[in-house]
This record gives structure tokens, sequence and C-alpha cells, in this order.
């Protein structure tokens, strides 16, 4: 069943991105301007509306790279992650990019974040392709 595929696939890119964004906290917060409580933790932490979206966001993400992986032929376990570090380095990063720019926001953002967005999609090639 194609949509446990999916959720598999999302749910290794949203763990992988907890794990990345707990261990580049400090520099991300400092990189993005999120407010931090007295405790260091952003003051936002306690809020679930970020973590539902980043989990619908990452159902979304690999259910449509599903699609184009499918579309394209793509078969094997390298494909899936050579076509998923593709879409993450050379069509969401530059996005990043383009937007961090314009907001003025500092380089080292779109690095972390251009980061797991390579990685998560990574994965979810890899996963998709592995089942």
């Amino acid at each position: 069943m194609e949509i446990f595929n999916v959720l598999a696939a999302a749910a290794a890119s949203f763990f992988f991105g907890a794990l990345w964004y707990m261990v580049l906290s400090g520099p991300w917060m400092a990189a993005s301007g999120v407010a931090q409580g007295a405790d260091g933790k952003p003051l936002n932490a306690s809020n679930p509306r970020p973590y539902i979206l980043s989990a619908v966001s990452a159902v979304l993400v690999a259910g449509m790279m599903r699609h184009v992986l499918a579309a394209s032929g793509v078969t094997s376990i390298s494909g899936g992650a050579i076509a998923g570090f593709g879409i993450g380095a050379f069509l969401i990063v530059p996005w990043m990019m383009m937007n961090n720019e314009f907001a003025g926001k500092p380089f080292q953002l779109t690095v972390i974040d251009g980061g797991y967005a390579v990685i998560g999609c990574t994965l979810i090639g890899t996963v998709l392709m592995a089942f």
C-alpha cells in the first residue's frame, strides 16, 4: 500500500529533522531570529502548530516525491536516494535561498535549513524505494 510507504518516508524525514534541529538549535535560532526565553528555548516551544504543520508538510513532500519517482520510472533504492538528493539540492534549497536573501536573513540559515531539505529528501527517496 503506497500510503504506508509515503507515511514511512515522511516519518523518516520528520524524525531526522528533529535530530538535525536539536543539534543545530543554537545556530539556527541565531540565524533565524527566533525569540528565546531565559531558558534558551524558543518562546513558542510549547506551541504544537509548527510540529503539526511540519508533519503535514513531510507527508505532502513524500507524497509528491512518490508520484514524481513513479512517473520518472525510478525503481531502485539508489535511484530514489539520488532523485531525493536532486530534489532537495536543486529545487528546494534554491527556493529557500531566494526567500532568505530577499528577507535579509543570514546565509547560515539557508545552509542549516537547506542541509535538512537535502538530507530529508534523500531519506524520503530512499525509504520510498525501499518498499
